[in-house]
């Protein structure tokens, strides 16, 4: 089943109505000290845009008869897609393996017209000036300087320094904080006891603990890649405000410096499948108003098993050979 083939599928599974109806009753379960039981694997996966389409302005969620539309766009490129994709009996072409692993369709019972709901377009506020974005990304290196902050490509193949964050296995590519839908692996386990909660994150196997405590963040001068966080339950919400992001990390992917970053984040069940993951980034020094988004998590019934990413990672060291090589012939055909 392709990623348009899930999506379809996905949205045979609406009923806004009762969605409501469930979010409106429910009441979450509790663990052995009464707080809202959160605990398991959840799936962040999702083909909604982060940024909400003009065409929707300021509404957060798609129509009935929107989604009826998309669901048929959706079936008739699939039917093309499977009719053009070439097969192996045919040419010898596999297609695209990379789709084997894509997993972009949320489960969730309405579809929102984007992740951001802050603004209230739904669109990212203006940049301060004089940041530039560096995205980087899978095509060619990007213009850049060391330290490279952005998590996908590079500025050169110099050494393993010009790599973004993911390609060195420091930071996945999805992982942020804030946790973005991304490709593939997209899941979360939560972890309580009475005072403290471990966010679990499968790209690259970070683990985030988080305090349950009135106790002041680290000093300032003290960075982390995934900052400090401190939690605190808001009726049956957890909240989660992290700081001291290294600035060797981006306030959000593509832009700006994480240094002054204060990321609040609030995970609430809504049902027994679903927790609603909400985040705002505030940092002024990278955007001119803060920004908020709210990502569905769905329960998953299985584990999460350790992404190695360096177990066996040739990736890295063939990327940098095979610059040498490169290299080697330009100075030998004197070019």
């Amino acid at each position: 089943m392709n990623r348009i083939t899930r999506y379809a599928v996905l949205l045979t599974l609406l009923a806004p109505v009762s969605w409501v109806a469930a979010q409106d009753t429910y009441i979450a379960p509790r663990t052995q000290w009464g707080q809202p039981d959160l605990q398991g694997v959840w799936n962040f996966s999702s083909n909604v845009p982060l940024q909400r389409p003009a065409r929707f302005g300021d509404r957060q969620f798609m129509s009935d008869d929107e989604i009826a539309q998309l669901r048929a766009r959706l079936a008739e490129a699939d039917a093309a897609s499977d009719q053009a994709v070439p097969r192996l009996e045919d040419d010898n072409n596999p297609g695209g393996y990379n789709d084997f692993w894509v997993e972009s369709a949320g489960i969730t019972d309405r579809i929102r017209t984007s992740h951001i709901v802050y603004p209230s377009n739904g669109r990212f506020p203006d940049l301060v000036e004089g940041v530039i974005p560096i995205a980087g990304g899978l095509g060619d290196d990007v213009v850049g300087q060391r330290p490279v902050r952005f998590v996908v490509g590079g500025i050169s193949k110099d050494g393993p320094e010009d790599r973004g964050l993911s390609e060195r296995c420091i930071v996945g590519f999805n992982a942020g904080p804030p946790f973005q839908p991304s490709l593939y692996n997209n899941n979360l386990q939560i972890v309580q006891n009475r005072d403290h909660v471990v966010l679990l994150i499968e790209m690259i196997h970070d683990a985030r603990i988080v305090p349950i405590t009135d106790k002041p963040p680290l000093d300032g001068a003290i960075t982390q890649w995934s900052g400090d966080s401190r939690g605190f339950w808001d009726g049956d919400t957890l909240v989660v405000e992290t700081r001291n992001f290294s600035a060797l990390t981006q306030s959000f992917p593509g832009m700006g410096s994480g240094e002054n970053k204060l990321l609040i984040e609030r995970f609430t069940r809504v049902d027994p499948y679903t927790v609603d993951y909400e985040w705002t980034i505030d940092d002024p020094s990278t955007f001119s108003d803060r920004i908020t988004a709210i990502v569905p998590m769905t329960k998953v019934a299985g584990q999460l098993y350790e992404y190695a990413c360096h177990e066996g990672n040739y990736g890295m060291m063939n990327i940098l050979r095979g610059a040498r090589a490169e290299e080697a012939r330009a100075s030998e055909s004197g070019s």
